[in-house]
């Protein structure tokens, strides 16, 4: 291990109540297994955050819409600013900028999603809601699974912090009956008493990578590097390497509704399904990939050939048409 005596590391993050909660807990973290050195934060907002009115698909390209949460955290890591970047992985691009690396991928929560139903209302599922109830959701992938499994629901967007979310929902005077949101983030900032049910992810494919936590560091902070090893979950590294990588062959963002379910049993098996859903929910293809696996380049060789396998199933041709509009 690297001397670490004396030296104060940064981690940074987004500045919502989310991002600054798992920041605080893998600074502790780090705290406590190394004393010897000081760990501080930073927050800062991103451009998704600077425009919290705006749709994610009008501040940029689907392939260019992950980069909305983590560009200008990258700008800090690169020029000294901060030295570990703390992401949710799913807002992470598949392709990193020139300088940067993830060092360690942190033990994965439950990764499905959940809905939320307006506080005063009984109804507890999606199929218990009245034809022609309004669900909120900022994501494309969500609003699309919706439309296919619940047609008889409208979708109408919703974006904003989870405690804004939450205050959209219930205001009286707003449209929303529920929303669909992430069970991990909302057990996180300390809102599971909100949770009605989840998604189970054979009904509702979850996204790449979601539920886990992923630190980013400068290539070369052997330092950095170091530290983050000790922080790695390799169950959780291997399944998002393979979701990642179907991901980055579909040439996908956080624009294109791509929902996955991966599962890697005790003796190395790992098992992911995938499927790409048109906005409307009237066309999906799926496919299933099983193969054993022992490191993270294996684990990506099975995710891009999912994406293969989608793409000979027609998910070139629904990714194509979501583009050219």
């Amino acid at each position: 291990m690297t001397d670490l005596q004396g030296r104060t590391f940064t981690l940074a993050s987004r500045a919502s109540a989310l991002a600054q909660v798992q920041t605080n807990g893998v600074a502790e973290t780090l705290r406590a297994l190394f004393p010897e050195a000081t760990f501080t934060t930073s927050f800062m907002t991103s451009v998704a955050d600077r425009n919290p009115d705006a749709t994610l698909a009008s501040l940029g390209t689907a392939k260019e819409g992950k980069a909305l949460w983590t560009s200008d955290l990258e700008a800090a890591l690169v020029g000294g600013q901060a030295d570990l970047l703390v992401h949710c992985l799913k807002d992470v691009p598949t392709t990193l900028p020139e300088g940067c690396e993830i060092a360690a991928v942190l033990e994965r929560a439950d990764p499905v999603d959940s809905f939320v139903v307006k506080s005063g209302e009984k109804w507890m599922s999606l199929d218990e809601l009245p034809e022609g109830s309004v669900v909120g959701t900022g994501s494309v992938r969500r609003g699309a699974q919706l439309r296919r499994g619940w047609p008889k629901l409208k979708v109408l967007g919703v974006r904003g912090n989870l405690d804004t979310r939450l205050a959209k929902l219930d205001d009286p005077n707003s449209p929303y009956s529920a929303l669909i949101l992430a069970k991990a983030g909302m057990e996180r900032v300390g809102f599971s008493e909100r949770l009605t049910s989840d998604l189970p992810g054979t009904k509702f494919p979850y996204a790449v990578a979601q539920g886990a936590l992923a630190i980013e560091i400068r290539s070369g902070d052997a330092a950095a590097k170091a530290l983050c090893a000790r922080l790695n979950d390799t169950d959780t590294e291997l399944t998002c390497a393979a979701e990642r990588a179907c991901l980055q062959v579909l040439e996908g963002g956080c624009s294109v509704p791509v929902g996955v379910v991966t599962n890697l049993s005790q003796d190395g098996e790992l098992e992911i399904f995938g499927c790409v859903t048109s906005v409307d929910g009237t066309e999906q293809v799926e496919c299933t990939v099983r193969e054993r696996v022992s490191n993270a380049a294996d684990a990506s060789a099975v995710g891009a050939r999912l994406a293969q396998g989608l793409i000979e199933k027609g998910a070139r041709k629904i990714l194509d048409e979501i583009r050219a509009k």
